[in-house]
Order: C-alpha cells, then sequence, then structure tokens
C-alpha cells in the first residue's frame, strides 16, 4: 500500500530482503534500494543486496550480532522519520518479509502519525523459504492442508499471551516458529501438555538459504535438549508436524558442490560479478570486498585526441573488459558509434574481453591462446611492423604489451581510458568474518586486487585459502606472503572456478 504523498516530505520504503540468498530479492525492492538516498539495514539482510542502492545512498546498519549493538525500535523509528522529514527517500530494509514479526505495524503507525508517505515491498520469508531450500513440503495433501506461523517469543512486558497452546496443538497442519531458539523446551512442552505427540516431527533450519544453511532433525520431546546441547543460535525457524519426515537427508541445495563454503570475492563490483554468479550456481554463499575502485580517467584529454584520429590506427588493443566498456561509453558520449572503428581491427588479452567486446556486437580479431600480456603481444608481433596500435588500458598496469610491439616495430599510442585505485576501508563485516575463520576462500584475480586485499585486511587473510586467477597474481600473493592453494590454469573465471573444485576434491 502507499499512503497520500505530502509535499516536501521523502518517503519511506519498507521492503523485504527476503530469507538471505540475495537472488531471492524481489525486483521492486531493487528498484527501492536503487532511489533510495537512505538506507537502514538490519543484519539478517544479506548484504550483497545492498550493491543495488546507488553509490551515494547512506547505508546505515541497525546492529549486528558480532558487535552486541543494536539501535532500538524507537531509534530506528526515529530515524526513518527524521530522513524522510528532511526530503529523503528511506529504504528500511528488512530481513525477509516486513509484515511477518517485523514490527512493521508500528513502524506504519509513526509514519502515518508524521504525514509521511510510505509503501509496504514483500518479501519471501524463512518460514516458506524452507519448503523450497530444505525440501519440507510444508503443505502436503494427505499431512498438511493448512500453516501456521507462529511468535516463539513474544514481546517482553505483553499483558498477556495471544497463543492458545490447545488450539495449536490441535491444529491440522505444519506449525512453523519463529524466534523459538531461547524458548524452545517451553512451547515444545506446551504443545505436548496440550496433546500435541511427543513424537512430532520436528526440524531446526538455522540460516536459511544461506551458504551457512543447516538442519537439524529431532522430535518435539527433544527439541530444546537438541538446541542447547548443539548450541543453535538465531537466526533459525522450527517446522513441526508430519512434512518434515518427507524432507530427503540431502535437499537440492545441500547437494551443491560448494554448499556451506564461504567465498570471499575481491575486486570491483564490475568485474566480480560473473565470478560471484558462477560461485553461488555451485552452492557457495559470496561475501563481497570492493578492493579496486573503477573511475573515469584524471583526464579525458588523451583519449578524446585519440578518438578524433581513430581512423588512422591499424589495431586497437583492449586489456580488460573494462577498458572496453570506458573506452565505448567515452565513444558514444562524444557522439561516435562503431562505425568509427571501420579500418582498425581488434585485439583483447582474453576471454572475458573479447565477451564484452561481443556485447558490442564486435568480434575479436585476436584473442591470445594465453590471457596475459606475452601471449597477447607474441600473437600480434607478426603483425607489427609498420604498423599503428592504440591501446586501452587502466591507470596502472605493465608495460609488456607496449615494449613487445614496439620492438617488432609497432608504432604504440597509449590511453588510460579509466582509473583504478585501491579502497581505502576495510569493510567491518568482512574483517569480522575473516578473524573469527568463517570465510573459507579468497578469490583474488589481479596483483593489483592481492595488493589491496593484503593491506586492507592482513594477517586475517592467512584463516582462508587463496585461489589466483593466473601465475601473475599467484606470485603477487607470493610476493606478499601468501600462498595460493588453488590457481586457474585458463586464465578467466570458469578457470578460476574450476582451480578451487578441484582442489576442494583433492582435499576430499
Amino acid at each position: 500500500m502507499t499512503s497520500n504523498p505530502s509535499l516536501g516530505k521523502g518517503t519511506v520504503y519498507l521492503v523485504g530482503a527476503g530469507p538471505g540468498a540475495p537472488g531471492l530479492i524481489t525486483l521492486r525492492a531493487v528498484e527501492c534500494l536503487a532511489r533510495a538516498d537512505l538506507v537502514l539495514y538490519d543484519y539478517l539482510a544479506n548484504p550483497v543486496v545492498l550493491e543495488h542502492a546507488s553509490p551515494s545512498a547512506e547505508l546505515v546498519c541497525l546492529g549486528h550480532h558480532s558487535s552486541g549493538r543494536f539501535l532500538s525500535p524507537d531509534e530506528i523509528t526515529a530515524r526513518m522519520v527524521e530522513g524522510a522529514q528532511s526530503g529523503k527517500t528511506v529504504v528500511r530494509l528488512k530481513g525477509g518479509d516486513p509484515s511477518v514479526f517485523g514490527r512493521g505495524v508500528d513502524e506504519i503507525e509513526a509514519l502515518r502519525g508524521a504525514g509521511i508517505p510510505f509503501e509496504i515491498v514483500p518479501g519471501i520469508t524463512a518460514g516458506l523459504a524452507v519448503a523450497a531450500y530444505c525440501e519440507i513440503p510444508v503443505t502436503h495433501h494427505d499431512d498438511a492442508s493448512a500453516v501456521a506461523l507462529i511468535a516463539g517469543q513474544e514481546r517482553v512486558g505483553k499483558a498477556s499471551s495471544c497463543l492458545d497452546y490447545g488450539v495449536l496443538a490441535e491444529f491440522p497442519g505444519t506449525l512453523i516458529f519463529y524466534m523459538g531458539v531461547r524458548k524452545a523446551a517451553e512451547w515444545s512442552r506446551a504443545l505436548i501438555e496440550h496433546g500435541k505427540p511427543a513424537e512430532t516431527p520436528v526440524a531446526v533450519v538455522q540460516w536459511c538459504t544461506r551458504a551457512r544453511q543447516q538442519m537439524v532433525r529431532c522430535s518435539l520431546a527433544t527439541v530444546g535438549e537438541v538446541v542447547e546441547r548443539q548450541g543453535l543460535r538465531p537466526p533459525a525457524v522450527f517446522v513441526v508436524g508430519k512434512v518434515v519426515d518427507r524432507a530427503p537427508q540431502l535437499s537440492w541445495f545441500a547437494d551443491r558442490p560448494l554448499y556451506a563454503t564461504r567465498v570471499l570475492v575481491a575486486g570491483s563490483p564490475g568485474t566480480s560479478e560473473k565470478l560471484r554468479d558462477r560461485l553461488a550456481a555451485l552452492g557457495a554463499e559470496v561475501v563481497a570486498q570492493a578492493a579496486i575502485r573503477i573511475a573515469d580517467p584524471p583526464d579525458w584529454g588523451p583519449v578524446d585526441a585519440a578518438l578524433d584520429r581513430l581512423d588512422q590506427y591499424d589495431w586497437l588493443v583492449f586489456s580488460s573488459a573494462n577498458g572496453v566498456d570506458y573506452f565505448f561509453q567515452r565513444l558514444f558520449d562524444r557522439g561516435g558509434d562503431a562505425r568509427r572503428l571501420e579500418r582498425a581491427k581488434l585485439a583483447v588479452v582474453g576471454s572475458s574481453t573479447a565477451e564484452r567486446l561481443a556485447q558490442y556486437h564486435l568480434h575479436a580479431d585476436v584473442v591470445p591462446e594465453r590471457f596475459n600480456a606475452e601471449s597477447l603481444a607474441e600473437s600480434l608481433a607478426s603483425e607489427a611492423a609498420g604498423k599503428r596500435f592504440l591501446l586501452a588500458r587502466a591507470s596502472r598496469g605493465r608495460q609488456v604489451l607496449a615494449d613487445a610491439l614496439g620492438r617488432a616495430g609497432a608504432e604504440v599510442d597509449q590511453i588510460v581510458v579509466y582509473k583504478s585505485e585501491d579502497v581505502e576501508d576495510a569493510d567491518p563485516d568482512v574483517s569480522a568474518a575473516l578473524s573469527s575463520g568463517e570465510i573459507h576462500w579468497i578469490t583474488v584475480t589481479s596483483p593489483a586486487v592481492a595488493r589491496s586485499l593484503v593491506r586492507l585486511h592482513g594477517d586475517a587473510l592467512r584463516r582462508a585459502r587463496f585461489a589466483s586467477i593466473s601465475p601473475l597474481t599467484t606470485a603477487a600473493l607470493a610476493e606478499l606472503g601468501f600462498a595460493a592453494a588453488a590457481e586457474a590454469s585458463e586464465y578467466t573465471v570458469d578457470g578460476l572456478v574450476d582451480a578451487m573444485l578441484r582442489a576442494g576434491h583433492a582435499d576430499g
């Protein structure tokens, strides 16, 4: 629902981020994040979804289990109202669905009282996500024609309970308890005392849809003991009913090669996207650390001058996918298009760069057998003598290609089409995950990323294993005092992931 707009005030979006897997966020939620000036997010919302927010948006975490400091509901509401009253578009990002045990009603009342327009954007709630990710059919034609979502722990100070355990014990379907970890012994005992069979199957599901997801089976009589003995902690939901027995021992989600593996993917968001997608498809949970920031070059003058004389070059060479994007965006911004390249042949350093070139409906004439500057130089050497080459590159990098072409008799011009610089501050959540040993693999896609990572996190990186995309990157890690546990034989995203899989199988 959306309230009536109010002149001079911003809008608040109460958005469900889903149960944890970043791909389960809705398109409407993505739209809201993209337009937000201020995002107030719960720690249960996967940080990866914050990448849908504008780079200029202010991101405020409302508390984290590792810090022990949470903003109170009153403090959260005050920040939300204050932001909207100052004219900002505010996203209040909640794990799951904002209307399912999410205090949404209290926040809506505050917004209505302040005359602030708002919209509620639903999300997938964890109690229903278990049906897909654990293969527990929460409804079943023989066992359960109804589902009840229940608060396992009601609000402190509440005058009386809204729960009737007699009714719940007789409920003809599946019971799903939220916030039930600390009170598991109490609500399970109450159900048994009101007639629910003690042997009723129970599944405790932690971190549903995340790499840390685990499902523990027990009975209603033993659930309190199991929670205590195994040290189970929130976030978790409890599924109570015969449908639990219909779940397989290993769900499709858990039966993937990188299930329960957390991978730190570093670099720039643009270059990391394909890698993250491939890892996620194999069951890994991806943690992102921006190690490299990509931006416009300090001076477009040399680029513009080269664009004005494109018809003088025999070869246009790209050393990265980012270089392709920045080159063509500048060409288009200045009113040009692909017809300006009618004379030049195109060469790229590897298949990923060729794929990016293909997005502009252009085919690379040369892609070297080995994806590095040395191999590209060898591939072009026979074409170099007396020819003019334009190399579109980053602000930092090696001179190998330019020097080799020059020795082969080419006239070489280089233009910096984008700036690559290190990120200055480590992500605190990533630092905490590294220090606690929660990260299993770290992918490194260039020497620059290796150096940036070590500067940001230092010895905390030693608790995880490194996967390197190339021998050059492996050498950079070694210079920094770190060894690669896996190295790609083909210097691509797919090659990097394949190397991780081989290393994992070897360990097994």
